[in-house]
């Protein structure tokens, strides 16, 4: 993969969301030590069906890519391919999903390609056993049983899937990332990723990053209760920005409190959100040619009373 990175420069926010995540379950099989989910107490543990359904329907036709995932495993929902499915009637929708594999059975993998899933991305953190199952907990054999499956059907399908393996850059494991390298390269996957190890903030962060933000450009996540929250990586609700049980999904996006962020965001200044006051992502980011807002971001801003 290149290293290349583009600068970035203040983001003209569009009146519609170009991705949509929507968290049906809060359950996840793994058992990973570096994830918050682990003891993460959202309610309920599914969401409501009139709900998704409702931020569905609000957001068809607008060409969205839908992602039903935030902090769970998607599969570990039974729901997953009528909620897939009822998605893919918007022709101008996109589906894509983050899962660990191990849900991901072949009859569940042959009723996603069927409907027409669009990319498919695979954590499995490791080649050697002994690193998979301290990073996350699961079964090896049946991981990679269902990631050759898929991938296979994939290459038989009747429209491109983009596929995706990822390991995490553990400490010590550079030889291991070599062989999980070769290892994928041999089965043909679309991309061989590997990442850094992220912290969630407040995942011992101690004090403010006071930059911008590439996460909230097009970006809108929805919890199970159906909360909207400013990023994927608020695992404990500090940055709740609306209720799409009481609001639209345009309304959200377009009111009042996430625009009040975007300003804040845009000026760099994280310490004025809870938090974001405690987050050191994209720190490694040129920002060089990040114009900033010429208008003061701070101004006093009234949270709407509740309906």
């Amino acid at each position: 993969m290149s290293g290349f990175q583009p600068k970035p420069r203040r983001t003209v926010y569009a009146k519609q969301p170009a991705i949509v995540e929507i968290e049906t379950t809060i359950v996840c099989n793994a058992h990973c030590w570096f994830c918050p989910q682990n003891n993460t107490l959202r309610q309920p543990s599914y969401m409501e069906d009139w709900v998704w359904r409702k931020i569905v329907d609000e957001t068809r036709g607008l060409g969205v890519i839908y992602r039903p995932f935030l902090l769970n495993e998607p599969f570990m929902d039974r729901r997953m391919p009528a909620i897939s499915r009822y998605i893919k009637e918007d022709k101008t929708a996109r589906l894509e999903f983050n899962t660990n594999g191990e849900a991901l059975t072949p009859k569940v993998a042959d009723q996603m390609i069927e409907l027409g899933v669009d990319m498919m991305r695979f954590s499995i953190d490791g080649i050697r056993k002994e690193t998979f199952n301290e990073a996350r907990g699961i079964s090896y054999d049946k991981v990679y049983r269902n990631v050759e499956y898929f991938l296979n059907a994939a290459k038989k399908a009747r429209h491109p899937i983009d596929t995706e393996v990822r390991m995490i850059r553990f400490p010590g494991t550079e030889a291991e990332q070599a062989e999980f390298n070769a290892y994928w390269e041999a089965r043909e996957p679309t991309r061989i990723v590997f990442t850094e190890l992220y912290r969630y903030p407040w995942e011992g962060q101690t004090e403010a990053v006071n930059l911008p933000c590439l996460k909230i450009a097009d970006e809108l996540f929805f919890y199970v209760s159906g909360e909207a929250t400013l990023c994927c990586w608020d695992s404990k609700g500090r940055a709740i920005i609306g209720d799409v049980k009481r609001e639209s999904v345009l309304e959200i996006w377009n009111g009042e409190v996430l625009r009040h962020h975007r300003q804040l965001l845009d000026a760099g200044q994280r310490d004025q959100i809870e938090l974001c006051s405690r987050c050191d992502a994209y720190q490694g980011v040129d920002w060089s040619e990040w114009s900033r807002p010429s208008a003061a971001a701070g101004a006093p801003f009234r949270e709407a009373p509740p309906r």
